[in-house]
């Protein structure tokens, strides 16, 4: 076990240690001391930095929270520009990369995890919620644009969306879908929503 190893910004190197370990070998391999051989440090450095595993992985899914965060303020910005499926295509490709969903299957199986995190303030499935969010989001700006009727349910939308989004992504062995196949079901989700043609 290696010592004494210097990290530079130790807690996202962990974090990205721990996605490695996820993406590979799933989440019931998920250890401390996984995460610690990933990162070639010492078991150590993890408890230097967390006051135990499960607020690691608890910091970890609040991080990729953050990430959606920051994907939601650029998505919302970008209403009135391209077409609203393309927008919504690119949005669900990011949001269901291999990662997110690995990180679902880490909530999805750990009870503690999932106690902390509602403890912290996060409701519904983490990461799921926050995209479904982030979507309405976006879809509110389009309405606002007109380019969403202004009768649209923006939230039912998003929820639709996001479910479908996961049943596409979910279950695949590496091999995400074709971003046709994602805009072809988006395209139908909305259709209805869409004031004149196609979006």
């Amino acid at each position: 076990m290696p010592t004494g190893v210097a990290l530079r910004d130790a807690r996202e190197q962990l974090f990205d240690a721990a996605e490695r370990v996820l993406l590979r070998d799933g989440p019931n391999a998920l250890t401390s001391r996984a995460v610690t051989l990933e990162a070639g440090c010492a078991k150590g450095v993890l408890h230097r930095h967390f006051a135990d595993f499960d607020a690691f992985l608890t910091e970890l899914v609040r991080d990729r929270i953050r990430r959606i965060d920051h994907q939601a303020a650029a998505l919302r910005a970008s209403a009135g520009t391209g077409t609203v499926t393309e927008s919504l295509t690119e949005a669900l490709m990011t949001v269901f990369g291999s990662v997110a969903l690995a990180i679902i299957g880490l909530i999805t199986s750990r009870d503690g995890l999932r106690a902390r995190l509602r403890q912290a303030g996060s409701v519904g499935v983490p990461v799921l919620t926050e995209a479904t969010a982030m979507i309405a989001s976006y879809l509110a700006a389009e309405r606002d644009a007109g380019r969403i009727a202004a009768d649209a349910d923006v939230d039912t939308l998003a929820l639709t969306l996001i479910g479908s989004g996961h049943l596409l992504f979910a279950g695949r062995e590496g091999t995400p879908p074709e971003a046709d196949a994602v805009g072809r079901v988006i395209a139908s989700v909305i259709a209805g929503a869409v004031p004149d043609g196609p979006p």
